[in-house]
């Protein structure tokens, strides 16, 4: 899939630049023959905040874009999605986080299914659904400032 290879692409250039990479929207999309707006689609939704990647955009000049992989401790990084998450988060976006400190073992895997679990829909079932990322999010933030032992 396309997608697949231009994230996998942009993963290969962070990792050779140390986790700082500034690229051209335009030059890229020509490297791999698509059009720019499929290497913003793959930006936006492969190197978010939640994965642990801040994006710095500015326009003009063919749209260079600069990805940053955040290099934090194990708090720090957790304080970042503590911060990060705001009044409101669903279900797919509180386990992106989970499976973010999962993937690089800032939480255990008994940790992870845990989280998974008591942040689930099933977990707050009995909650009317117009309240439940409200509810989601406010029982994230104290796993996560459990976790960071707060």
């Amino acid at each position: 899939m396309l997608t697949d290879s231009i994230a996998k692409m942009i993963e290969e250039m962070l990792n050779e630049a140390n986790g700082t990479l500034e690229l051209q929207r335009n030059e890229l999309a020509g490297r791999l023959g698509c059009v720019p707006s499929q290497i913003s689609y793959v930006i936006a939704s492969r190197f978010t905040p939640e994965r642990g990647y801040m994006i710095e955009s500015r326009r003009g000049g063919g749209g260079c874009i600069r990805i940053i992989r955040k290099q934090l401790e194990r708090n720090e990084y957790m304080m970042h999605f503590f911060c990060a998450v705001g009044n409101s988060i669903d279900e797919a976006e509180t386990f992106a986080y989970l499976r973010n400190l999962a993937d690089h073992e800032l939480i255990s895997p008994r940790e992870f299914h845990i989280a998974v679990a008591a942040t689930s829909n099933a977990a707050l079932s009995e909650i009317p659904p117009e309240r439940r990322n409200s509810i989601r999010a406010s029982v994230f933030k104290q796993i996560l400032l459990s976790l960071m032992g707060v």
